[in-house]
């Protein structure tokens, strides 16, 4: 059971990384460089919290 909870620990860490990682990229740029940005920032942020899925949803079969 420790493990499991470690392991989920570890996935909310690196879902809270996903989210900040896309909020240093977006924040602070003006208008032109944000448009040009924020596409990319979001699809790194969708493809990073989709992992985390797929890795919590693996570990949760294991937990029961």
């Amino acid at each position: 059971m420790a493990e499991t909870e470690l392991a989920e620990e570890l996935l909310q860490i690196e879902e809270a990384d996903a989210w900040f990682e896309y909020l240093e990229a977006t924040r602070g740029q003006n208008e032109t460089r944000y448009a040009e940005l924020e596409p990319w920032a979001w699809a790194r942020l969708t493809q990073r919290l989709r992992a985390v899925r797929g890795r919590r949803a693996r570990l949760r079969p294991a937990a029961a």
